[in-house]
């Protein structure tokens, strides 16, 4: 089966490539990786080399010749683009800072902005897998997620399902902190989890071991909760105050004056950091000499970019360095080919994925892109029943669900007024006439 990457030059790849030579159930008999720079997906495939080194059944790589070459034949396909580079997430972050209001890649104005330019590109590639492999299940990785699935959604229906690695990461480590093994926690028939929201938005609300609930005993426990990531961002006053633990990204709706006094004055965005970094790793790579040379730059930025990952949250909540559990890589790469296991082997996987509401939380249209505990199979991800959601999450996923679809609406026909009205009804947004400037300035930078 072949598996195109799109985005095929980006700097995660490897770590796809890594999981599928280290899977002992691999599907995959061809990567064929499509990038818009060919100098960057030069590099990736030169490390996507070095990996295979040694192995005794490595899986072949081509890089694609345009984007209908990717498509045809293939049977799942990966999107994982950034439109505009680090140069438009840059404007993305700085824009909005100028204004006053948080500059964030997938949450706030920036999320907004960086939605507005992407959708457009999204929905062009749906039409093209709809036309060229009708039959192939893409796996949303790029972001603003959410969004992104739901532009797709409308082309491909079911066949679209977006990941994120930040749910999977929460379970994970609130796990090893309530004293859970890892192998307890893969068996279904041992363990569950409710988990709920929206992409980078969504709240872990019950967690269980051979029918114990172990929640309320982490949230009790200050000691467990400052050994995970989730518990030093938020704090055990606040957690316990919620009765649930918030997926990290919800930091910057919490402790919203925190964290953008953090970045507020910050000399170096994290798009500025990405693009110096990367840009530099590109740079070093192309002259490396040999795939050996190249791999050892890129696990080297890799581990950087781990090292530095949410930085100014971890600023605005004390100053702490991330886990060594947390700094091993992968996330995406584990759960997409989860998912493609999943559905290739009708499994019944039950894993948290971005996918049509249906039913799932009533107040929310059926087409509407949740983020949820899904049961996977051969026909897709099937978003399971939850708990009835608290009035505090249930409005704000209503005020950021208005804006994720306004955002779409005008992506779809190029509407400044849907435009207005997603950057304005924004919880991190103050101001509609604020709106309207980083609105003005993002069209005038484009």
């Amino acid at each position: 089966m072949r598996l195109t990457i799109l985005g095929g030059g980006g700097f995660r790849v490897p770590l796809v490539y890594r999981a599928l030579l280290e899977d002992p159930g691999r599907a995959v008999s061809e990567v064929v990786l499509h990038d818009t720079d060919p100098r960057r997906v030069a590099v990736i495939a030169e490390v996507l080399a070095r990996l295979a080194q040694g192995h005794p059944a490595p899986v072949p790589v081509r890089v694609a010749d345009g984007l209908d070459d990717a498509l045809e034949g293939a049977g799942f396909v990966f999107s994982a683009i950034r439109v505009g580079g680090t140069a438009g997430r840059i404007r993305d972050e700085r824009i909005p800072l100028s204004e006053g209001v948080l500059g964030q890649e997938t949450v706030g104005a920036g999320g907004v902005l960086y939605g507005l330019r992407t959708i457009p590109v999204a929905l062009h590639i749906a039409e093209r897998v709809a036309a060229l492999a009708p039959g192939a299940w893409v796996i949303n990785f790029t972001n603003p997620a959410g969004m992104v699935t739901e532009a797709m959604s409308q082309v491909l229906g079911d066949r679209v399902i977006g990941i994120c690695d930040s749910p999977v990461g929460l379970v994970r480590r609130a796990a090893r902190a309530a004293g859970a093994e890892p192998a307890a926690l893969a068996d279904p028939d041992r363990a569950g989890y409710d988990y709920v929201g929206l992409n980078h938005l969504g709240w872990l609300r019950s967690l269980t071991l051979d029918g114990t609930e172990l929640l309320p005993g982490l949230l009790a426990d200050d000691e467990a909760l400052g050994s995970f990531e989730e518990g030093r961002l938020f704090g055990g006053d606040w957690l316990r105050t919620l009765g649930a633990l918030p997926n990290e990204y919800l930091h910057y709706y919490y402790f919203r004056r925190e964290t953008l006094d953090s970045v507020r004055d910050t000399r170096e965005t994290r798009g500025e950091f990405l693009d110096q970094q990367q840009g530099g790793f590109f740079t070093r790579a192309a002259a490396a000499g040999g795939p050996d040379a190249v791999y050892a730059l890129w696990e080297r930025a890799r581990l950087e970019r781990e090292e530095t990952y949410m930085a100014h949250s971890r600023e605005a909540s004390g100053g702490w360095q991330r886990d060594s559990h947390d700094l091993e890589g992968g996330g995406y790469d584990r759960v997409a080919l989860a998912l493609m296991h999943a559905i290739l082997g009708n499994s019944g996987t039950r894993l948290i994925l971005n996918v049509r509401n249906g039913t799932t939380v009533p107040q929310l249209a059926p087409d509407a892109i949740v983020e949820t505990v899904c049961e996977v199979s051969a026909q897709g991800a099937r978003p399971l029943p939850c708990a009835p959601l608290r009035e505090d999450q249930l409005g704000l996923m209503l005020q950021v669900k208005a804006v994720e679809r306004a955002t779409v609406e005008a992506a779809v026909f190029k509407d400044r007024s849907a435009a207005l009205r997603a950057l304005a009804l924004h919880p991190l947004v103050d101001s509609p006439a604020v709106a309207a400037r980083i609105l003005e300035r993002a069209a005038k930078e484009a």
